[in-house]
């Protein structure tokens, strides 16, 4: 894949965002155990999303990467889970059904433990102590012994991200992804919301056509692409030494796969040309995604392309704009033409969250429904002036019933923050906003040609 590369090459180069292990003798023994235990994905599950997202690059199809800003050790249930995909089928029923492409479907999760930061330290009062880092490195209460990195959670992250796989599989081949269960999938949130009662009858509508196509002759009970789907999971690749140990040589092709999860990410405080992340995820197979911010020049944007995708092979990378719904249109704009010129087909997907992040009159960081609606609505604006293909959306989202993100459906302010405010993190879109979102998004995309 990469000249001179090996799993072990980013180590010559800085990395930024790592933690300060205070044993590394210690550090050393769980990596190693991890790098023993069997793969978390396989490759040829990378390689069908890789080519799925080879038609997104095309204009074929559309992303829709969503899920945790960081998963939790603390919240880690079945039921957590079965929401999170419950919301993330929805979205992509009302999203395939209203624009007539397949979706492609990411989550963040299974993998989605560690969190770049601002600053290292955080203070309250007169205390300072280190940043929480995610549950992968650390523990978010604020005391010196949370706030100590322990190597141990590393092993606990692959557990649990073992486990979150095998609910994913089963709930994904086993039944609840049957499209004969769409109406089912939101009978309480069909109850109380005015986007819920749209949803029902979009799922009336789908009822009817499976009901067509069964009267026609069509077998539509042995059909597997309408009992089963493929949910595929992503998450930054942000703790390199975790990254480096499942990292594995597939006998079929010979090249290396980061086998953590099928696509990683570099975010926008570790995308330096000549530092670690990208020398890492330059080398793997899998497919690949970027992060870039309102300061980011074409010239760059192009230097990471030739990077990291110099075959120029359509999925492998995905450029996940992230700018604030007052600067995407315009700070976009060059980009696409840069990369359109210089022949690279890249998934270019949308994340309206991270640029879009304010804090509320009590202090909670909070983010308002119509600035993510806003980021999305410049983003394919910039799309259609320069003619290219505005293929996905990247969000932050669970399936229960918070109050992190103002607006929506259910018109939450800020003074519904305080009632169900469970982040580790970032605040996510809840179920109702989700689905709300996939809406909206639609009716952006239609609109698009």
């Amino acid at each position: 894949m990469a000249d001179r590369w090996t799993p072990q090459s980013w180590q010559a180069y800085p990395a930024q965002q790592q933690p300060d292990w205070p044993d590394t003798a210690a550090l050393d023994v769980v990596l190693k155990k991890v790098s023993e235990q069997p793969s978390l994905v396989f490759a040829g599950e990378s390689r069908a999303l890789q080519s799925a997202l080879g038609h997104v690059a095309e204009g074929r199809a559309f992303l829709l990467q969503a899920g945790d800003c960081a998963e939790s050790f603390d919240e880690f249930s079945a039921v957590n889970i079965r929401e999170k995909l419950r919301v993330i089928l929805q979205m992509a029923v009302v999203l395939t059904y209203s624009m007539g492409v397949p979706v492609v479907k990411v989550g963040r999760m299974a993998g989605q433990f560690a969190k770049p930061r601002s600053s290292g330290t955080e203070k309250i009062g007169d205390v300072e102590l280190p940043s929480f880092r995610g549950h992968i490195v650390n523990d978010p209460a604020f005391t010196a012994d949370a706030r100590v990195p322990n190597p141990d959670r590393l092993m606990q992250a692959y557990e649990q991200s073992a486990s979150t796989l095998n609910l994913l599989r089963a709930f994904t081949k086993g039944g609840f992804a049957d499209l004969n269960r769409v109406s089912a999938w939101t009978q309480e949130y069909a109850k109380s919301s005015p986007e819920g009662q749209r949803y029902v009858a979009l799922s009336n509508e789908i009822e009817r056509a499976l009901a067509f196509m069964s009267a026609c002759g069509v077998d539509t009970e042995n059909y597997s692409a309408l009992h089963e789907v493929d949910v595929y999971t992503s998450h930054e690749a942000l703790i390199l030494g975790y990254e480096e140990a499942l990292t594995r040589l597939d006998s079929l092709t010979g090249q290396w796969y980061d086998a953590s999860a099928h696509m990683l990410w570099i975010g926008e405080r570790t995308r330096q040309l000549d530092g670690a992340h990208i020398e890492f995820l330059r080398g793997v197979a899998n497919p690949v995604g970027c992060k870039v911010g309102a300061t980011t020049s074409p010239e760059w944007v192009v230097e990471l392309c030739e990077k990291m995708n110099p075959s120029r092979i359509p999925g492998r990378l995905t450029l996940i704009s992230r700018m604030g719904a007052d600067k995407i249109e315009d700070g976009l704009r060059p980009l696409l033409r840069a990369v359109k010129q210089a022949g690279h087909p890249v998934v270019w997907a949308c994340d309206p969250m991270h640029g879009n992040t304010i804090t509320a009159p009590n202090g909670r960081k909070t983010r308002q429904f119509e600035d993510i609606v806003g980021e999305i609505a410049g983003f394919v604006r910039a799309h259609k002036a320069e003619g290219t293909w505005p293929g996905g959306i990247h969000v932050e989202l669970t399936g229960d019933n918070v109050t992190e993100c103002t607006g929506g459906t259910d018109d939450l302010t800020n003074d519904d923050l305080d009632y169900r405010y469970q982040t580790v993190c970032d605040p996510r879109l809840n179920g109702r906003q989700g689905v709300d979102l996939a809406f909206r998004v639609a009716e952006l995309i239609r609109n698009h040609g």
